[in-house]
C-alpha cells in the first residue's frame, strides 16, 4: 500500500509547507516534538537532497522511516531543538515528552503510521532477525568445534531466507532495473532488506515467518534494552 507522499520525488528545498506549520505551531506554544510529529503528517516528499545529503523516507513506497524525516525536520529547528533532546530521539528513540502510541498515530497521521510498522517490520526487525540467524549458526559452530567468528553475514540470508546473499541481491537488482553490483548505496540496502522482507513473506511457510519475525522482535528488543531504551511503542502494537 503506497503512502501519500507524492511528487516531486526528489527536491532540494524540502516541503514549505510542513516546515512553515511546524514553525508556526512552535511558536504558538506546542512543544517541538509534536510540531515535528504534525509536519510529518502534512509532509509530501518521498526524497529529497538537502545539505549535500540524500534523504529516503519512503522505501519501496510502503515503508516509512519517520525518524529520518524527524532528523531532517530538526536541522531546521536548531535554535530550539535541545541538544541532549534530539540526541536522545535520534539515536535512542526515546521521546522527549510523554506519548503514547495512539497519540502518535493520530499526530502523524493513519496511513504514515501503517506505514511506518511497515519499516518497523521490513526494515528493522529483519535486521535484528538476520542478526539472531548469524549469532545461532556461531553458536551451532562453536559447538561442534569450529571458531565462532568464521561465520559470515551471508550464512544469515541462507537461513533465514534459503538463499545465498549474491542471489537475493541479484534478483533484486534485476527487479528494480538496477546495475548488477556487489556494491550498493546505504538507501539500496534499506531497500534490499524490506525487499528481503517481502521475500520471506512470499517464500516462506506462514509458521516459519511467525516464528522468524519473533526471533527478530526478540533480539531488536535486547538491543533496545542494553541501550537503556524503553520499549517501543511498535513492540507494544506487535501482532505477534
Amino acid at each position: 500500500m503506497n503512502v501519500e507522499i507524492q511528487e516531486p520525488l526528489v527536491t532540494t528545498s524540502g516541503d514549505p509547507e510542513a516546515i512553515g506549520h511546524m514553525r508556526v505551531a512552535i511558536a504558538e506554544g506546542k512543544h517541538w516534538f509534536v510540531a515535528v510529529l504534525e509536519a510529518i503528517a502534512i509532509w509530501r516528499l518521498a526524497e529529497e537532497d538537502w545539505n549535500g545529503r540524500h534523504y529516503c523516507y519512503l522505501i519501496g513506497g510502503e515503508a516509512f522511516d519517520w525518524l529520518l524525516l524527524a532528523e531532517r525536520l530538526c536541522d531546521e529547528l536548531k535554535e530550539i531543538v535541545p541538544a541532549e533532546e534530539k540526541e536522545q530521539l535520534l539515536f535512542y528513540g526515546v521521546f522527549p515528552t510523554e506519548m503514547g502510541p495512539w497519540e502518535f498515530q493520530q499526530l502523524i497521521g493513519r496511513t504514515k503510521y501503517r506505514a511506518h510498522l511497515n519499516y518497523w517490520y521490513g526494515v528493522l526487525v529483519e535486521e535484528a532477525l538476520l542478526l539472531s540467524a548469524e549469532e545461532r549458526i556461531s553458536k551451532s559452530r562453536h559447538a561442534l568445534g569450529y571458531t565462532p567468528s568464521g561465520v559470515a553475514a551471508e550464512s544469515g540470508y541462507q537461513w533465514v531466507y534459503g538463499a545465498a546473499l549474491p542471489d537475493l541481491l541479484t534478483e533484486f537488482q534485476n527487479e528494480r532495473k538496477l546495475a548488477v553490483t556487489e556494491q550498493i548505496s546505504f538507501t539500496e540496502s534499506r531497500e534490499f532488506l524490506y525487499w528481503c522482507f517481502k521475500y520471506r513473506l512470499e517464500h516462506q511457510d506462514p509458521a516459519k515467518v511467525a516464528s522468524d519475525t519473533r526471533l527478530g522482535l526478540e533480539r531488536l528488543g535486547r538491543m533496545r534494552s542494553l541501550r537503556g531504551q524503553r520499549p517501543a511503542m511498535l513492540s507494544e502494537l506487535s501482532p505477534y
